[in-house]
Protein backbone atom coordinates (compact mmCIF):
# COMPACT_ATOMS: atom_id res chain seq x y z
CA UNK A 1 0.00 0.00 0.00
CA UNK A 2 1.02 3.64 -0.35
CA UNK A 3 2.86 4.90 2.73
CA UNK A 4 0.80 7.43 4.67
CA UNK A 5 -2.47 6.34 3.10
CA UNK A 6 -5.16 5.04 5.41
CA UNK A 7 -6.46 1.62 4.34
CA UNK A 8 -10.13 1.05 3.68
CA UNK A 9 -12.01 -0.84 6.36
CA UNK A 10 -14.81 -3.30 5.74
CA UNK A 11 -17.04 -5.74 7.57
CA UNK A 12 -17.78 -9.20 6.25
CA UNK A 13 -20.78 -11.38 7.03
CA UNK A 14 -21.76 -14.82 5.77
CA UNK A 15 -24.11 -15.48 8.69
CA UNK A 16 -23.03 -19.04 9.48
CA UNK A 17 -24.77 -20.11 12.67
CA UNK A 18 -23.70 -23.58 13.84
CA UNK A 19 -25.86 -25.33 16.41
CA UNK A 20 -23.36 -24.74 19.23
CA UNK A 21 -23.58 -20.95 18.82
CA UNK A 22 -26.21 -18.19 19.16
CA UNK A 23 -29.52 -18.23 17.29
CA UNK A 24 -29.76 -16.88 13.77
CA UNK A 25 -32.09 -14.19 15.04
CA UNK A 26 -29.43 -12.98 17.47
CA UNK A 27 -26.73 -13.07 14.79
CA UNK A 28 -28.74 -11.09 12.24
CA UNK A 29 -29.74 -8.49 14.83
CA UNK A 30 -26.09 -8.09 15.85
CA UNK A 31 -24.93 -7.83 12.24
CA UNK A 32 -27.34 -4.96 11.57
CA UNK A 33 -26.21 -3.14 14.71
CA UNK A 34 -22.57 -3.68 13.76
CA UNK A 35 -23.02 -2.28 10.26
CA UNK A 36 -24.70 0.83 11.66
CA UNK A 37 -21.84 1.27 14.15
CA UNK A 38 -19.18 0.70 11.46
CA UNK A 39 -20.91 3.15 9.12
CA UNK A 40 -20.72 5.87 11.79
CA UNK A 41 -17.03 5.17 12.35
CA UNK A 42 -15.83 5.38 8.76
CA UNK A 43 -15.91 1.82 7.45
CA UNK A 44 -16.04 1.85 3.66
CA UNK A 45 -18.16 -1.20 2.91
CA UNK A 46 -19.86 -4.38 4.06
CA UNK A 47 -19.13 -7.63 2.20
CA UNK A 48 -21.78 -10.34 1.80
CA UNK A 49 -21.62 -13.78 0.21
CA UNK A 50 -24.10 -16.46 -0.83
CA UNK A 51 -24.59 -20.22 -0.43
CA UNK A 52 -27.71 -22.37 -0.31
CA UNK A 53 -28.97 -25.34 1.68
CA UNK A 54 -26.16 -25.21 4.22
CA UNK A 55 -26.86 -26.81 7.59
CA UNK A 56 -25.42 -23.88 9.55
CA UNK A 57 -27.64 -21.34 7.76
CA UNK A 58 -25.03 -19.72 5.52
CA UNK A 59 -26.60 -16.58 4.05
CA UNK A 60 -28.84 -17.66 1.12
CA UNK A 61 -30.43 -14.25 0.38
CA UNK A 62 -27.73 -11.57 0.44
CA UNK A 63 -29.79 -9.02 -1.52
CA UNK A 64 -32.59 -9.14 1.05
CA UNK A 65 -30.07 -8.75 3.86
CA UNK A 66 -28.30 -5.91 2.03
CA UNK A 67 -31.60 -4.02 1.80
CA UNK A 68 -31.91 -4.18 5.58
CA UNK A 69 -28.33 -2.93 5.91
CA UNK A 70 -29.04 -0.10 3.48
CA UNK A 71 -31.85 1.08 5.73
CA UNK A 72 -29.49 1.23 8.73
CA UNK A 73 -26.51 2.92 7.05
CA UNK A 74 -25.79 6.09 5.09
CA UNK A 75 -22.34 5.78 3.49
CA UNK A 76 -21.05 2.18 3.45
CA UNK A 77 -20.98 0.45 0.10
CA UNK A 78 -22.94 -2.79 -0.17
CA UNK A 79 -20.54 -5.24 -1.75
CA UNK A 80 -21.63 -8.70 -2.83
CA UNK A 81 -18.44 -10.74 -2.81
CA UNK A 82 -20.05 -13.89 -4.19
CA UNK A 83 -23.37 -14.08 -6.00
CA UNK A 84 -23.57 -17.53 -7.62
CA UNK A 85 -24.65 -16.41 -11.08
CA UNK A 86 -25.76 -19.76 -12.58
CA UNK A 87 -28.34 -20.17 -9.81
CA UNK A 88 -30.16 -16.92 -10.67
CA UNK A 89 -32.38 -15.68 -13.45
CA UNK A 90 -30.29 -12.79 -14.82
CA UNK A 91 -33.25 -10.49 -15.46
CA UNK A 92 -34.59 -10.94 -11.96
CA UNK A 93 -31.11 -10.48 -10.52
CA UNK A 94 -30.69 -7.25 -12.50
CA UNK A 95 -34.06 -5.98 -11.23
CA UNK A 96 -33.30 -6.77 -7.58
CA UNK A 97 -29.88 -5.13 -7.67
CA UNK A 98 -31.27 -2.10 -9.51
CA UNK A 99 -33.83 -1.53 -6.76
CA UNK A 100 -31.21 -2.02 -4.07
CA UNK A 101 -29.01 0.57 -5.81
CA UNK A 102 -31.95 2.99 -5.86
CA UNK A 103 -32.93 2.58 -2.21
CA UNK A 104 -29.29 2.76 -1.06
CA UNK A 105 -28.50 5.88 -3.08
CA UNK A 106 -26.06 4.15 -5.44
CA UNK A 107 -23.97 2.09 -3.04
CA UNK A 108 -24.03 -1.39 -4.61
CA UNK A 109 -21.30 -3.42 -6.26
CA UNK A 110 -21.55 -7.07 -7.27
CA UNK A 111 -19.07 -9.87 -7.76
CA UNK A 112 -20.49 -12.81 -9.69
CA UNK A 113 -18.99 -16.27 -9.24
CA UNK A 114 -19.59 -19.50 -11.13
CA UNK A 115 -20.08 -21.63 -8.01
CA UNK A 116 -18.55 -25.01 -7.22
CA UNK A 117 -20.79 -26.89 -4.74
CA UNK A 118 -22.62 -29.68 -6.61
CA UNK A 119 -25.65 -30.00 -4.32
CA UNK A 120 -26.45 -26.30 -4.76
CA UNK A 121 -26.69 -26.79 -8.50
CA UNK A 122 -28.84 -29.88 -8.05
CA UNK A 123 -31.11 -27.91 -5.71
CA UNK A 124 -31.81 -25.38 -8.46
CA UNK A 125 -31.96 -27.90 -11.31
CA UNK A 126 -28.69 -26.61 -12.79
CA UNK A 127 -25.57 -28.40 -14.02
CA UNK A 128 -21.96 -27.53 -13.25
CA UNK A 129 -20.94 -27.98 -16.88
CA UNK A 130 -23.09 -24.99 -17.88
CA UNK A 131 -21.29 -22.50 -15.64
CA UNK A 132 -19.13 -20.70 -18.25
CA UNK A 133 -22.11 -20.07 -20.54
CA UNK A 134 -24.22 -18.96 -17.58
CA UNK A 135 -21.59 -16.42 -16.52
CA UNK A 136 -21.37 -14.97 -20.02
CA UNK A 137 -25.16 -14.73 -20.34
CA UNK A 138 -25.69 -13.26 -16.88
CA UNK A 139 -23.20 -10.42 -17.37
CA UNK A 140 -24.50 -9.64 -20.86
CA UNK A 141 -28.12 -9.56 -19.71
CA UNK A 142 -27.47 -7.54 -16.56
CA UNK A 143 -25.49 -4.86 -18.37
CA UNK A 144 -28.17 -4.64 -21.06
CA UNK A 145 -30.93 -4.52 -18.46
CA UNK A 146 -29.29 -1.65 -16.59
CA UNK A 147 -29.34 0.61 -19.66
CA UNK A 148 -33.09 1.05 -19.16
CA UNK A 149 -33.61 0.30 -22.85
CA UNK A 150 -35.35 -2.73 -24.39
CA UNK A 151 -33.12 -5.76 -25.00
CA UNK A 152 -33.64 -9.27 -26.28
CA UNK A 153 -33.45 -12.24 -23.97
CA UNK A 154 -34.64 -15.77 -24.72
CA UNK A 155 -36.71 -14.79 -27.74
CA UNK A 156 -38.49 -11.96 -25.95
CA UNK A 157 -37.92 -8.23 -25.55
CA UNK A 158 -37.47 -6.93 -22.00
CA UNK A 159 -37.02 -3.55 -20.40
CA UNK A 160 -35.91 -3.22 -16.78
CA UNK A 161 -37.07 -0.13 -14.90
CA UNK A 162 -36.16 1.74 -12.85
CA UNK A 163 -32.48 1.91 -13.73
CA UNK A 164 -29.85 1.76 -11.01
CA UNK A 165 -28.58 5.10 -9.68
CA UNK A 166 -24.97 4.45 -10.67
CA UNK A 167 -23.97 5.17 -14.27
CA UNK A 168 -23.43 3.48 -16.57
CA UNK A 169 -24.31 0.74 -14.07
CA UNK A 170 -23.25 -0.61 -10.66
CA UNK A 171 -19.81 -2.24 -10.80
CA UNK A 172 -20.12 -5.82 -12.02
CA UNK A 173 -17.06 -7.90 -11.18
CA UNK A 174 -16.21 -11.57 -11.47
CA UNK A 175 -14.55 -13.85 -8.97
CA UNK A 176 -12.63 -16.96 -9.86
CA UNK A 177 -9.72 -19.30 -9.24
CA UNK A 178 -8.78 -20.45 -12.75
CA UNK A 179 -7.02 -18.92 -15.77
CA UNK A 180 -10.21 -19.31 -17.83
CA UNK A 181 -12.17 -17.28 -15.28
CA UNK A 182 -9.48 -14.59 -15.25
CA UNK A 183 -9.54 -14.28 -19.05
CA UNK A 184 -13.34 -14.20 -19.09
CA UNK A 185 -13.35 -11.42 -16.49
CA UNK A 186 -10.88 -9.45 -18.58
CA UNK A 187 -13.23 -9.61 -21.56
CA UNK A 188 -16.62 -8.93 -20.00
CA UNK A 189 -16.42 -7.80 -16.36
CA UNK A 190 -15.55 -4.56 -14.59
CA UNK A 191 -13.02 -6.24 -12.32
CA UNK A 192 -11.68 -9.56 -11.07
CA UNK A 193 -11.60 -10.81 -7.48
CA UNK A 194 -8.97 -13.40 -6.61
CA UNK A 195 -6.40 -14.04 -3.91
CA UNK A 196 -3.78 -15.12 -6.49
CA UNK A 197 -1.58 -12.51 -8.13
CA UNK A 198 -0.72 -14.85 -11.03
CA UNK A 199 -4.41 -15.09 -11.99
CA UNK A 200 -4.83 -11.36 -11.59
CA UNK A 201 -2.02 -10.83 -14.09
CA UNK A 202 -3.90 -12.99 -16.61
CA UNK A 203 -6.96 -10.82 -16.00
CA UNK A 204 -4.92 -7.62 -16.43
CA UNK A 205 -3.51 -8.81 -19.75
CA UNK A 206 -6.97 -9.76 -21.03
CA UNK A 207 -8.54 -6.48 -19.89
CA UNK A 208 -5.79 -4.39 -21.47
CA UNK A 209 -6.26 -6.29 -24.73
CA UNK A 210 -9.88 -5.07 -24.61
CA UNK A 211 -8.81 -1.45 -24.08
CA UNK A 212 -9.23 -1.25 -20.31
CA UNK A 213 -6.63 -0.38 -17.68
CA UNK A 214 -7.66 -1.91 -14.31
CA UNK A 215 -6.08 -1.24 -10.95
CA UNK A 216 -3.01 -3.36 -10.11
CA UNK A 217 -3.26 -6.36 -7.81
CA UNK A 218 -3.54 -5.59 -4.11
CA UNK A 219 -2.76 -8.04 -1.31
CA UNK A 220 -6.00 -9.54 0.05
CA UNK A 221 -6.83 -8.86 3.68
CA UNK A 222 -6.41 -11.78 6.09
CA UNK A 223 -9.41 -14.09 6.09
CA UNK A 224 -10.10 -13.39 9.75
CA UNK A 225 -8.60 -10.60 11.84
CA UNK A 226 -9.52 -10.05 15.48
CA UNK A 227 -8.11 -7.52 17.93
CA UNK A 228 -7.70 -8.47 21.59
CA UNK A 229 -5.69 -7.22 24.54
CA UNK A 230 -5.04 -10.87 25.44
CA UNK A 231 -4.86 -12.90 22.19
CA UNK A 232 -4.36 -16.25 23.95
CA UNK A 233 -7.54 -15.79 25.98
CA UNK A 234 -9.44 -14.64 22.89
CA UNK A 235 -8.24 -17.67 20.91
CA UNK A 236 -9.84 -19.99 23.46
CA UNK A 237 -13.23 -18.39 22.72
CA UNK A 238 -12.76 -18.09 18.98
CA UNK A 239 -11.25 -21.51 18.25
CA UNK A 240 -14.44 -23.62 17.91
CA UNK A 241 -15.95 -21.11 15.48
CA UNK A 242 -12.76 -20.80 13.44
CA UNK A 243 -12.48 -24.59 13.18
CA UNK A 244 -16.10 -24.80 12.09
CA UNK A 245 -15.61 -22.25 9.31
CA UNK A 246 -12.27 -23.62 8.09
CA UNK A 247 -13.50 -27.20 7.97
CA UNK A 248 -16.85 -26.32 6.40
CA UNK A 249 -15.14 -24.57 3.50
CA UNK A 250 -12.35 -27.12 3.48
CA UNK A 251 -14.79 -30.01 3.08
CA UNK A 252 -16.44 -28.33 0.07
CA UNK A 253 -13.06 -27.76 -1.55
CA UNK A 254 -11.89 -31.32 -0.85
CA UNK A 255 -15.09 -32.80 -2.28
CA UNK A 256 -15.02 -30.71 -5.45
CA UNK A 257 -11.28 -30.46 -6.12
CA UNK A 258 -11.57 -26.67 -6.20
CA UNK A 259 -8.73 -24.27 -5.52
CA UNK A 260 -9.03 -22.21 -2.35
CA UNK A 261 -7.47 -20.92 0.84
CA UNK A 262 -9.31 -23.41 3.04
CA UNK A 263 -8.51 -27.02 3.96
CA UNK A 264 -9.73 -29.54 6.50
CA UNK A 265 -7.67 -29.29 9.72
CA UNK A 266 -7.75 -31.37 12.88
CA UNK A 267 -6.41 -28.98 15.50
CA UNK A 268 -6.05 -25.36 16.49
CA UNK A 269 -2.31 -25.66 15.91
CA UNK A 270 -2.93 -26.65 12.29
CA UNK A 271 -5.45 -23.84 11.95
CA UNK A 272 -3.03 -21.23 13.27
CA UNK A 273 -0.31 -22.52 10.96
CA UNK A 274 -2.41 -21.66 7.89
CA UNK A 275 -2.14 -17.95 8.72
CA UNK A 276 -5.77 -17.45 7.68
CA UNK A 277 -6.96 -16.61 11.20
CA UNK A 278 -5.13 -13.86 13.06
CA UNK A 279 -5.79 -12.77 16.64
CA UNK A 280 -3.53 -9.83 17.47
CA UNK A 281 -3.00 -7.00 19.92
CA UNK A 282 -3.87 -3.42 18.91
CA UNK A 283 -0.18 -2.65 18.34
CA UNK A 284 0.26 -5.74 16.16
CA UNK A 285 -2.89 -4.88 14.25
CA UNK A 286 -1.62 -1.37 13.43
CA UNK A 287 1.58 -2.79 11.95
CA UNK A 288 -0.33 -5.46 10.05
CA UNK A 289 -2.98 -3.12 8.66
CA UNK A 290 -0.38 -0.86 7.09
CA UNK A 291 0.48 -3.66 4.64
CA UNK A 292 -2.97 -3.77 3.07
CA UNK A 293 -5.16 -1.58 0.88
CA UNK A 294 -8.25 -2.98 2.62
CA UNK A 295 -8.64 -4.44 6.09
CA UNK A 296 -11.70 -6.66 6.53
CA UNK A 297 -13.16 -7.70 9.87
CA UNK A 298 -15.43 -10.74 10.19
CA UNK A 299 -16.95 -10.11 13.64
CA UNK A 300 -19.50 -12.97 13.57
CA UNK A 301 -17.20 -15.50 11.90
CA UNK A 302 -18.43 -19.06 12.30
CA UNK A 303 -21.33 -17.91 14.47
CA UNK A 304 -19.21 -16.09 17.04
CA UNK A 305 -21.37 -14.86 19.93
CA UNK A 306 -22.13 -11.16 19.35
CA UNK A 307 -20.50 -10.10 22.60
CA UNK A 308 -17.18 -11.54 21.39
CA UNK A 309 -17.59 -9.92 17.98
CA UNK A 310 -18.39 -6.57 19.54
CA UNK A 311 -15.34 -6.76 21.80
CA UNK A 312 -12.95 -7.11 18.86
CA UNK A 313 -14.78 -4.60 16.64
CA UNK A 314 -14.88 -1.92 19.35
CA UNK A 315 -11.21 -2.39 20.18
CA UNK A 316 -10.32 -2.05 16.50
CA UNK A 317 -12.31 1.19 16.20
CA UNK A 318 -10.99 2.69 19.43
CA UNK A 319 -7.34 1.61 19.44
CA UNK A 320 -6.36 0.78 15.86
CA UNK A 321 -8.20 3.09 13.46
CA UNK A 322 -7.07 6.38 15.08
CA UNK A 323 -3.43 5.35 14.66
CA UNK A 324 -3.87 4.61 10.94
CA UNK A 325 -5.42 7.96 10.04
Amino acid sequence: MIIGRMPKFSLRFDMRGPAFGPSHQALYAAALDMTEYADRHGFAQVDLSEHHGVEDGYLPSPIVFAAAIAARTKRMRLSFKAIVAPLHDPVRLAEDIAILDVVSGGRVETTLVAGYVPYEFALFGKELKDRPAAMEETIRVMKAAWTGEPFDYRRASFRVTPRPVQRPHPPLLMGGSSPAAARRAGRIADGFVTYRDDLYQIYLDAAKACGRNPEPFSLPSPGFLYVAEDPDKAWAEIAPHALHEMNSYGQWIAETGSDGRFAVVESIEQLKATGAYLVVTPDECVDLARKFETVALHPLMGGLPPEIGWRGLSLFVEKVMPRLA
